[in-house]
């Protein structure tokens, strides 16, 4: 089953490490062109983002790369370690 883009936002943003909760899903970052996602956009960031080392848009909002999601479901789960 394909998941739709608007169906991320509002999801909670879980490392798959530690089971910390890093925010919520605010927007995707992607090339027009050719559709590939680029990054979640963050919204409502914990404490825990802090620990990561993570690029901001224009509007200073969180990004993590969308290379870092390992699944969707009821939450998006995250690899911390593939953050850089």
């Amino acid at each position: 089953m394909k998941t739709r883009a608007k169906d991320l936002v509002g999801k909670v943003i879980v490392s798959e490490e530690t089971g910390r909760k890093f925010g919520v899903v605010g927007d995707l970052s992607f090339v027009p062109d050719s559709g590939e996602l680029l990054h979640v956009v963050l919204v409502e960031p914990t404490k825990h983002t802090g620990d990561l080392a993570l690029e901001k848009d224009e509007n200073n909002r969180l990004m993590i790369p969308f290379s870092s999601v390992k699944s969707i479901g009821d939450f998006v789960i995250i690899s911390e370690k593939e953050i850089v």
